[in-house]
């Protein structure tokens, strides 16, 4: 098996109205993530990461955001998608590294269920998956609470 690297990144703005999901859980926060789908920052980094470890593109070449059928679409089925096309090439996920970039909410209390939704959603152990937070030291969109970045490294294994 070969291994291939992908990366990935993600922001999204706070938002009235909206609930704030990152990693597949709902985080208790006054505001939410604004974008077509539930904004999943970390879901959406995730998926880049693996797409890009296929060379099979980004999340909105699989899922446009121009086509209506993805407005408000949970963000698990992007990240089965994603599983699938690693099963497809015959290869396997080998770790999946996430760090959520926000000042507020605390990611830290959240990140075991986290990990525990995410490699439920990818079919793998635990023990493949890392959430891990920082912040900004204040600085920049996210230092001043209005929005959230997401990056995310992975290692797939192919044929």
């Amino acid at each position: 098996m070969i291994p291939r690297i992908g990366t990935g990144f993600d922001v999204h703005a706070m938002a009235e109205g909206r609930k704030m999901i990152i990693c597949g859980i709902e985080v208790p926060h006054e505001k939410g993530l604004a974008g077509h789908s539930d904004a999943d920052v970390g879901i959406h980094a995730l998926c880049d990461a693996i797409y890009g470890a296929l060379a099979e593109g980004d999340i909105g070449r699989h899922f446009p955001p121009s086509e209506e059928n993805w407005k408000d679409a949970d963000s698990a089925r992007f990240l089965r998608h994603a599983a699938e096309r690693i099963a497809a090439r015959g290869g396997q996920l080998a770790n999946a590294d996430i760090t959520i970039i926000c000042e507020r909410p605390k990611i830290t209390p959240h990140a075991p269920a986290m990990r525990a939704r995410l490699a439920e959603l990818l079919g793998v152990d635990v023990g493949l998956i890392s959430v891990k937070a920082t912040t900004t030291e204040k600085l920049g969109f996210t230092g001043r609470g209005e929005g959230i970045a997401a990056q995310a490294a992975v290692i797939v294994l192919v044929p």
